[in-house]
């Protein structure tokens, strides 16, 4: 994929080396930034932002949606066909348009189905990196894992990839969840880039992930050495995540933040407890998302009649959460499976008690300072919910327990110096 004049160019740059302490020039790549849905974006703005604290250059690459960053980070937008758009999704693409091979692809993967975009950003970004390697002391990749990365490899730049769950756990689940065959088929047509991605991270040298039990989990479904793995938990971002006094917390309400009909993130389970709680306790439940109409969840709600005691707020400003949090008395998790599991270290931010489950990695940011139940189990979580709403001492040492986890192990500033220690392993074992 790559031609030896790009390899020279590289070697000739002035560079950071594996043990300088010297600033270092970062590309950091994601294929999509979405700010608002999905955590790529997130994860792209908190980790740019504090490298840049550290007095390193951090240059972003992104397709659309365009993350939204600080304005001393560059952005530099790769485009696409754009046609997951939701103002204009899945729109016909003009014939000038298809007239380039990436393009066309793009198109042909969408039309039948399938999620092209990894690849096909794998190819753009290669294609940058081929003219601008020479600016760059290492390349990080946020989970696109296509085939350009070996390109990028190829050419000698130190390249690194953060995996933050196995997407196969997804893939499963959705198959699982679905009841006729053929929908099961469109699932896995869906879900086809997962073997490219497979391929890719196992020729790759240095891999991030943010838990123990990703690493676990993506070593033994990846099929990839445990050596290549480095643990980075995620921090949480306390600027947004805080406690606010002066709102007075209501009695007997639930917060949930989450996608709604993506099954992965169990939210029928706790809507069938709240239902259950509902017949001899009046509490409330508030999602922080929107289902989708005629959706899973969207019957659920109407089958339970349950309009008057469930509130989905749709998106909120990131300004709003904080105190969407002052005013809760329990936050919960639900999830049958988080690669790190941000909700729950964000309501523990905001000093409020948390009820999770243990899939995948949120007891080990849940800690001790929150309930933990089994996925998938309405009934645990109702008792744990009845039991908490009963205890207000529980409830307050819980909060505070939390609050204190996360300001001790959560930090962005934390988890930007050990990514520089894995860019700085991975640089020199390229040198």
């Amino acid at each position: 994929m790559a031609g030896s004049n790009q390899c020279r160019e590289h070697a000739n740059a002035p560079s950071a080396s594996a043990g300088s302490e010297a600033p270092l020039r970062i590309c950091l790549f994601t294929y999509r930034g979405n700010p608002t849905c999905g955590g790529q974006g997130v994860y792209t703005k908190r980790l740019s932002r504090a490298l840049a604290d550290l007095g390193h250059k951090v240059d972003v690459v992104s397709g659309p949606p365009y993350p939204v960053l600080d304005s001393d980070i560059t952005l530099h937008k790769l485009p696409s066909l754009d046609l997951y758009n939701p103002d204009d999704l899945f729109r016909v693409p003009s014939l000038k348009e298809l007239t380039s091979p990436v393009n066309l692809i793009e198109w042909l993967g969408v039309s039948s189905g399938g999620f092209p975009e990894p690849f096909t950003s794998g190819i753009r970004v290669w294609n940058f990196m081929r003219k601008n390697a020479r600016n760059y002391d290492v390349f990080h990749d946020n989970q696109c894992l296509a085939y350009g990365l070996l390109g990028i490899q190829a050419i000698g730049v130190p390249t690194v990839a953060t995996i933050h769950h196995p997407i196969t756990v997804d893939r499963d689940v959705e198959v699982s969840s679905e009841k006729i065959w053929w929908r099961k088929l469109k699932v896995r047509r869906w879900y086809s880039f997962i073997n490219m991605q497979k391929r890719v991270s196992r020729r790759l040298s240095h891999i991030i992930t943010v838990s123990e039990a990703s690493k676990d989990d993506i070593s033994r479904q990846f099929a990839i050495p445990p050596y290549k793995f480095r643990v980075v938990a995620n921090g949480i971002n306390t600027d947004i995540f805080h406690p606010v006094e002066g709102i007075k917390r209501e009695e007997n309400q639930i917060m949930v933040t989450n996608s709604a009909d993506t099954p992965l993130k169990g939210l029928r389970y706790l809507i069938e407890a709240v239902a259950s709680i509902r017949r001899y306790r009046d509490v409330k439940l508030t999602v922080i998302g929107k289902p989708k109409k005629d959706g899973v969840i969207d019957r659920l709600v109407n089958s339970l009649g349950a309009h008057d005691y469930i509130t989905f707020t749709g998106r909120i400003p990131d300004e709003d959460f904080a105190s969407y949090y002052a005013r809760t008395t329990i936050a919960v998790v639900p999830s049958l499976y988080e690669g790190f599991g941000l909700p729950a270290g964000e309501a523990m931010a905001c000093r409020v008690p948390v009820i999770s489950t243990t899939g995948g990695a949120l007891p080990e940011v849940v800690g001790d300072a929150g309930v933990l139940v089994k996925p998938g189990d309405a009934r645990a979580l109702e008792k744990a919910i009845v039991d908490l709403l009963d205890n207000p001492e529980k409830r307050d040492v819980l909060a505070r327990a939390g609050y204190e986890r996360v300001k001790r192990h959560f930090t962005w500033s934390n988890t930007a110096q050990d990514v520089v220690n894995v860019y700085r392993e991975a640089i020199g074992a390229h040198s």
